[in-house]
């Protein structure tokens, strides 16, 4: 089973998270944020990444240590549950459509965080979530998990679509990134026989 248990406890926040990426798309999630709970939600179901995430963070100063910490924690756990990464397929894109609202996703389990974003958002809160906590989230979540990670907005109008069309994104690309190459299961894909 390819699963992991984190547990961050810093004086800023509390979190406990569990991922199984051979699941079915369960989850759990609370955070204190509600859209932050409704988009790692979406991560989870369209990845079929079994989730849990309990975070109870610093909500008094503002949302940056829980959104940062969160994305961290999440990103710790799959990159642990990934182990030596033996057998993935490595690489995933998606195009996440969303009524009005088209991005693009693409990333590479390479062991190299790296984030290319662009989301250009035109309200400052999505719920009560700061939007210019979106990116940092991705950001958070791909360093803690050593992906290459390019989100980009095609086009769109409605806020909360563009944050939920790249949510999902990331979750389908997640999803072919991580499931197993039935070709090369017992591979390291890399011609430097690591990652």
């Amino acid at each position: 089973m390819r699963t992991a248990e984190i547990h961050r406890n810093t004086a800023e926040t509390q979190i406990d998270v569990t991922v199984n990426l051979d699941g079915t798309g369960l989850y759990t999630v609370s955070t204190g944020i509600g859209f932050l709970d409704h988009m790692i939600e979406q991560l989870s179901r369209h990845s079929l990444i079994d989730m849990t995430v309990k975070t109870v963070g610093d909500l008094h100063i503002d949302q940056h240590h829980t959104t940062e910490d969160t994305a961290i924690a999440i990103g710790e756990a799959l990159a642990s549950a990934l182990g030596d990464k033996r057998g993935i397929s490595r690489y995933g894109s998606v195009y996440s459509p969303m009524d009005e609202t088209l991005s693009r996703v693409a990333l590479d389990i390479s062991g190299r965080p790296w984030l290319v974003c662009n989301l250009p958002f035109t309200v400052t809160r999505i719920g009560e979530w700061d939007t210019e906590m979106v990116e940092h989230f991705f950001h958070s979540f791909a360093q803690a998990a050593g992906i290459t990670l390019h989100i980009e907005l095609l086009y769109g109008s409605n806020n909360h679509h563009i944050a939920e069309s790249a949510f999902k994104g990331l979750a389908r690309a997640l999803r072919q990134a991580v499931e197993i190459d039935p070709r090369k299961a017992d591979a390291i894909p890399s011609t430097k026989g690591m990652l």
